[in-house]
């Protein structure tokens, strides 16, 4: 492979294609997706291990289909603790031994049933096994490298490539590495971001939360509410959220009132569940929701993915997806110009796309974050009688109306499109203004994700049109068998570019009907870069669509 920026090994120091400063699910995957592509890169993380105050806990539809694009969504699954058949159900009441006030099945589209609109369903499972599963598949690859107990200090952008100094953590050695590259996935405190001054723009704080983590022998069996991911509890004394995490009788336990650290946590736990039970406190964890985006993705060779460049609260199980959408975004572009085969363009469409998928998902999770337990409690809610039964009735009501979008988010996770980039086919013209958060119709259109159709019968490897989409280059997805005998111009264009491009011809009547055309130009992200019933007026396209061509289509 023709790498245009490869270094060196003449230089002192260790020399990597991409330098990635963070070792958690955005840097991790951004290591595999480069490793995948058969890039270099060094992966430097300042503690020991990451995964220390485990918050996210639902890696969603989207992200699971990616995971299966780097052949380890059946890993992921293996490491649920409940298993991927548990009911991803969330359920409001008043108290582990309270009343039921509203319940969301399937919340998040968690459920193994086949869906046509996608390939993979979500799963509640901790961020310390997401990340034990992307280091195992990053560790695999031979040009990968991870380094725990090691921190940046400095980086120079030389304009041909980027000096940094890295220092062990424990012995305070220092070390040069020579890379083509760096990218900060090192979190809301970015070093790299601190240096580049990149600004935090929007508001902060939003609020102030506390997460614990506690041991309950028998808690699943004892109380009422039937199993779910989550339990809102809503009540005057003690509003709360407690999850299940893991095996061994681990939950959490989020409540506004631990702001008060006189509080003993234990005795909350026990009030919000209606239980006089055992509570072992395992950690304590305090964090402040923020809204706030980086003024700048990066500058000249660095680049900022996840938490780095925005932050938001975590209601709608976004964080740690984002980042890791933004790891593809970005990996397979800074692997496109490595290999010689993208232009001057591509690069920049990283923050110009993301942003505007980020931009909405602050939207989406403040919005959501208004509405916590606290808030939805009405006097009397726990009380006996008609009275009260027509309080819960009302509370529920509420509930059904105010947070179905945080639960039922496809319209987000999947309907989210570019609507300007510089690499992209007339994304001005996609029909819909993408107001509806929750109810997701696929649309074959330049920027938006691909429509997905099953193949073959279950859900297997092999089922998916997604995949038989590359995940190295471009792919030409061909929907009549008319249409196939005219694509030869595109395909001999596209090898005299230099531009790896793969011809898939499904002759479908069914598959025709969702994309409403003959041809459709799949990137390695599956989002779509042009569309058309001819070839003619197509083939700058694919110069366009590698960065080579700098203003966009009209």
């Amino acid at each position: 492979m023709n790498k245009s920026h490869n270094l060196q090994d003449s230089v002192t120091g260790q020399n990597t294609d991409v330098l990635i400063i963070g070792a958690g699910p955005a840097g991790l995957s951004l290591a595999v997706e480069l490793g995948t592509q058969g890039q270099r890169c060094i992966v430097v993380e300042r503690h020991e291990h990451v995964g220390f105050a485990p918050r996210a806990k639902t890696s969603n539809v989207r992200t699971r289909e990616l995971f299966r694009r780097w052949g380890i969504a059946d890993r992921l699954a293996a490491e649920s603790p409940f298993g991927v058949d548990y009911p991803p159900d969330v359920v409001f009441a008043t108290r582990m031994n309270g009343y039921e006030l509203h319940r969301f099945p399937n919340a998040f589209n968690g459920s193994p049933t086949r869906d046509e609109r996608y390939s993979e369903h979500a799963q509640w499972i901790p961020q310390y096994k997401v990340e034990a599963v992307l280091k195992t598949r990053a560790s695999e690859l031979p040009g990968v490298e991870i380094r725990f107990e090691v921190e940046l200090e400095e980086f120079t952008d030389r304009g041909d490539h980027v000096m940094a100094v890295l220092r062990d953590v424990k012995t305070g050695k220092q070390t040069s590495v020579k890379a083509a590259y760096i990218v900060g996935a090192d979190g809301a405190r970015s070093t790299v971001r601190e240096k580049l001054g990149i600004k935090m723009n929007g508001t902060s704080p939003l609020s102030h939360n506390h997460n614990i983590i506690f041991r309950a022998p028998g808690l699943a069996a004892q109380h009422g509410l039937g199993r779910a991911i989550m339990y809102w509890l809503v009540n005057e004394e003690v509003p709360s959220v407690v999850a299940p995490l893991d095996k061994g009788d681990l939950w959490t336990f989020a409540c506004p009132i631990l702001d008060d650290t006189s509080q003993d946590p234990a005795l909350l736990i026990r009030k919000a569940l209606g239980f006089d039970m055992d509570i072992e406190i395992l950690t304590r964890d305090e964090w402040t929701a923020h809204q706030l985006i980086a003024e700048r993705y990066g500058s000249g060779r660095a680049f900022l993915i996840g938490d780095a460049c925005h932050l938001h609260p975590p209601f709608g199980g976004y964080g740690m997806n984002m980042g890791i959408g933004d790891a593809l975004d970005l990996g397979w572009k800074l692997s496109a110009v490595l290999s010689g085969w993208a232009g001057d363009a591509l690069l920049p469409s990283y923050e110009i796309e993301r942003r505007q998928v980020h931009q909405r998902v602050i939207e989406e999770s403040v919005a959501n974050h208004a509405v916590s337990t606290a808030k939805l409690v009405v006097a009397g809610i726990e009380d006996a009688g008609d009275a009260a039964d027509a309080i819960r009735a009302g509370v529920g009501a509420t509930i059904a109306a105010t947070k179905r979008r945080e639960f039922y988010s496809l319209g987000v996770v999947l309907g989210s499109r570019y609507r300007q980039s510089p690499v992209l086919a007339s994304p001005a013209n996609l029909a819909g203004d993408m107001a509806d958060s929750i109810d997701y119709t696929p649309l074959a259109r330049p920027g938006c994700l691909a429509p997905h159709m099953w193949l073959d019968a279950g859900s297997a490897n092999g089922a998916s049109l997604y995949d038989q989409f590359s995940s190295g280059g471009f792919t030409l997805l061909v929907t009549t068998q008319s249409a196939a005998e005219a694509a030869d111009p595109l395909v001999q264009a596209a090898a005299g570019l230099g531009m790896p491009l793969t011809l898939l011809v499904q002759p479908l009547k069914k598959l025709n009907a969702l994309y409403g055309c003959d041809y459709a130009l799949i990137r390695p992200d599956h989002f779509i870069a042009w569309c058309g019933n001819s070839v003619d007026g197509a083939l700058d396209m694919l110069a366009r669509a590698t960065g080579k061509v700098l203003e966009p289509v009209t």
